[in-house]
């Protein structure tokens, strides 16, 4: 992890995305990124039904749980630290999910553009 202080896409300090379940790369809460995350988890994703079905299409289960890793399962409604190129993949396909600016990492920027983040932004004032 940065031993800086993370920077979300506003510019501010990177807040925690989700505890309930933990998310994040480095399982610390936020979309926190490094050398070793090569999947650039760093959107805070609100996920829905429908990103959950199209993320499963492509081969990744994120709703059904695996606890052998620890993982229960995502449901609508939970904040998850998203893979950049996944978001940009389901906004282009039209299904993607909110995002929460201000727990989403500067890092996501690399792939995705701040404009489609921000329409999709749940905590734009």
């Amino acid at each position: 992890m940065q031993s800086e202080e993370s920077v979300n896409v506003l510019g501010e300090t990177l807040e925690t995305c989700g505890n309930d379940p933990v998310t994040g790369f480095y399982r610390d809460g936020c979309c926190n990124t490094g050398p070793d995350d090569f999947g650039a988890h760093t959107v805070c994703a609100v996920v829905t039904d429908e990103f959950l079905a199209f993320s499963k299409a492509r081969g990744n289960d994120l709703s059904t749980p695996r606890p052998e890793f620890g993982f229960p399962g995502l449901r609508a409604g939970d904040s998850w630290c998203l893979c950049a190129a996944r978001w940009q993949e389901a906004f282009d396909a039209g299904c993607a999910p909110r995002v929460r600016l201000r727990a989403t990492h500067q890092a996501a920027l690399e792939h995705c553009a701040l404009d489609s983040l921000k329409v999709h932004g749940t905590d734009l004032s």
